[in-house]
C-alpha cells in the first residue's frame, strides 16, 4: 500500500516513517510537515493511505481531509484524545493516540489494509471485463484499448498516451493519477511522476531506463523498488 506520512512534530514523523519502512506491505511515498505541502502530492500521486496528525498550524488534519474530494484512506495521529469523535466522523480508520506503540501500529494497519483489499476486490470484480477506456481528445471521446497502449506520460494539465513506435501521442486534458486508477494494475505500473508504463510492452531496460523505440522512460527512487521486484520475477 502506497503510503505517506504528515506531522509537523519531527520527532512523531520521524516514528511513523520507522514504522512504516519496517512494515513490508507498506511503501513509504513521501513525508510531510505541513498538509498544505501534501496536497500537490496527492493530487498528482495514487496514494492508498495517510498517517495524519490532527494539531496542526494553519490548517489541522480533519480541516485537510475535509478538503480532498476524494481522500485516501487515514490514520490519525494525535496526542490529543479530544479529537477521536471528530476523526471518525470523517471516515478514519483508525485513531492512534501518541506516543503508540509498534503494535498498536500494525493493528490500525491492518484494519486499513482489509478495508483497501475488499475495495480493490470489488473493484476489480465490477471492472473485469473492460479492456479499454474511453479519453477525450481534440473534441472526441476516444476508445483506447489497454494492449495498443505502450505508456502515459503526464504533464501538468494534461497527460500523453502513446499507442504505437512512430504514431503521434494522444493528448488528453486529465491526470496521471487518475488514469493510473483506470488502468489495471497487472498490466501498467507507475515507474516514474510523470510515467506509467504497460509492462507487457516493455522489451528494453537500459540502466533503469525502459527503452521505446528512441524514447527513455525513466524508473524514479521511489519506484525503483517495486519495479525491479517485476524484473526479478520474471528473470532468467
Amino acid at each position: 500500500m502506497k503510503t505517506i506520512a504528515i506531522d509537523d512534530e519531527p520527532l512523531a514523523l520521524s516514528l511513523v516513517t520507522d514504522y512504516i519502512k519496517k512494515t513490508g506491505f507498506l511503501t513509504l511515498s513521501g513525508t510531510f510537515d505541513n498538509p498544505l505541502d501534501a496536497m500537490d502530492f496527492i493530487g498528482n500521486e495514487s496514494v492508498d493511505l495517510i498517517f495524519l496528525d490532527i494539531q496542526m498550524p494553519d490548517l489541522t488534519g480533519i480541516e485537510f481531509i475535509k478538503t480532498l474530494p476524494d481522500p485516501p484512506k487515514i490514520i490519525f495521529t494525535t496526542a490529543y484524545e479530544k479529537y477521536a469523535l471528530e476523526g471518525f466522523k470523517v471516515n478514519a480508520v483508525d485513531y492512534l493516540l501518541k506516543p503508540f506503540s509498534y503494535q498498536e501500529f500494525l493493528t490500525a494497519v491492518q484494519k486499513a489494509r482489509k478495508i483497501i483489499e475488499l475495495e480493490r476486490n470489488v473493484a476489480s470484480t465490477s471492472d473485469s471485463g473492460n479492456q479499454f477506456l474511453f479519453l477525450k481528445s481534440d473534441y472526441k471521446i476516444r476508445k483506447i484499448n489497454f494492449a495498443d497502449i505502450l505508456y502515459i506520460e503526464g504533464l501538468k494539465d494534461y497527460v500523453k498516451v502513446y499507442v504505437g513506435l512512430g504514431e503521434p501521442p494522444i493528448l488528453s486534458i486529465n491526470t496521471i493519477k487518475s488514469l493510473e486508477q483506470k488502468l489495471p494494475p497487472n498490466q501498467f505500473m507507475r515507474v516514474h511522476r510523470s510515467f506509467i508504463v504497460n509492462l507487457q510492452k516493455i522489451e528494453t531496460i537500459e540502466r533503469s531506463r525502459i527503452v521505446f523505440g528512441k524514447n527513455y522512460i525513466p524508473v524514479s527512487d521511489q519506484y525503483k523498488a517495486v519495479f525491479h521486484d517485476f524484473v526479478n520475477k520474471n528473470f532468467i
